[in-house]
């Protein structure tokens, strides 16, 4: 199983980064995809989710608006498009994917990039 990130970086206040999230090695349209992040110091949060199909989504209220949550079954792929950042969206910034059954929770995570807004 692997989650590859990519897509981090530094960018200016009011600037906009697209995060990518390429999946292998399981059946990545049987998984609800995540994205969260964590700054130093602080905990990991959640950002936004997205439901298997993609028709349901969810973002933490202060990336409404700002962050848009996708993803592509054929390409294996989730992506996070970060509009308007602002220096407080630094951190450092993780994909998850979760399927939960019956018996048992499964979460894979990515390895993170890191996003720095700061002029």
């Amino acid at each position: 199983v692997q989650l590859v990130v990519s897509g981090g970086g530094l960018v200016q206040p009011g600037g906009s980064l697209r995060l990518s999230c390429a999946a292998s090695g399981f059946t990545f349209s049987n998984y609800a995809m995540s994205w969260y992040r964590q700054a130093p110091g602080k905990e990991r949060e959640l950002v936004a989710a997205i439901s298997t199909g993609g028709g349901s989504k969810n973002y933490a209220d202060s990336m409404k608006g700002r962050f848009t949550i996708s993803r592509d079954n054929a390409k294996n792929t989730v992506y996070l498009q970060m509009n308007s950042l602002k220096p407080e969206d630094t951190a450092m910034y993780y994909c998850n994917a979760r399927r939960v059954s019956v018996s048992r929770a499964y979460d894979y995570w990515g390895q993170g990039t890191q996003v720095t807004v700061s002029s």
